[in-house]
């Protein structure tokens, strides 16, 4: 199937806006299974299974640790549910406001023709920042369908990215992701992105994300 990358269009609104709240919410497993299996937390589970059996009984065994488990559940779960919220509700609610208002801002879609009909199977977006005298821009809104994933398309649309900076004369492009966004971290390294900064510290919930195990994870390439 023939892929073609273009700008974005405002009928493709509906589209774009159901990619990525199932696009980002998919993270929530992977999330919760990465804090679960980590050593400390299995250990908290061991720790509150042992203090529940010797506290009370075999149902406080299962009550406690359970109790744990059901809280790191609901903060992983939460912390990409709320973030896909705020998010629908302000900067994807007016996509050419906010990322194609400027000349040298762009949203692109990619898309294919499955079984007669037109689907919009990735997107991203690129804004102009102003650092001083420092002109550098930031990716956004990087989402892969699952079923166009590992073929070449997350490379096509990041070096689309890549190529419309270097011909505005951008000095670099920066991005943000999180730490659970494996696969999305290992493409930019690839494309030649390095890895800058991680912390918790963001417009999210600072407790779920602590609790969740999750960072955010600062990426930039150098254009010149």
């Amino acid at each position: 199937m023939q892929l073609v990358i273009r700008r974005y269009r405002p009928t493709d609104k509906d589209a774009v806006l159901t990619l990525f709240s199932n696009g980002m919410q998919e993270h929530n497993r992977p999330c919760f299974y990465n804090a679960m299996t980590s050593p400390l937390y299995l250990a908290i589970s061991l720790a509150l299974c042992v203090a529940g059996y010797l506290l009370s009984s075999v149902l406080g065994a299962v009550v406690l640790p359970g109790a744990w488990v059901g809280l790191l559940y609901y903060c992983c779960h939460d912390l990409y549910t709320s973030f896909v919220k705020e998010r629908l509700r302000t900067d994807m609610q007016d996509i050419p406001g906010n990322y194609m208002s400027g000349p040298d801002d762009c949203f692109w879609v990619a898309e294919t023709e499955v079984d007669g009909r037109v689907q919009i199977m990735g997107m991203v977006a690129v804004v102009a920042r102003l650092s001083g005298e420092e002109r550098h821009a930031e990716l956004f809104r990087m989402i892969i369908s699952p079923s166009y994933r590992r073929m070449g398309l997350g490379f096509r649309l990041v070096q689309t990215v890549v190529d419309f900076c270097k011909e505005r004369g951008f000095s670099k492009v920066v991005l943000k992701t999180s730490s659970t966004q494996v696969a999305a971290v290992g493409l930019y390294k690839k494309v030649g992105f390095s890895h800058t900064l991680s912390y918790t510290k963001t417009q999210l919930c600072v407790p779920k994300l602590t609790l969740a195990r999750v960072k955010v994870v600062f990426m930039e390439k150098h254009l010149k």
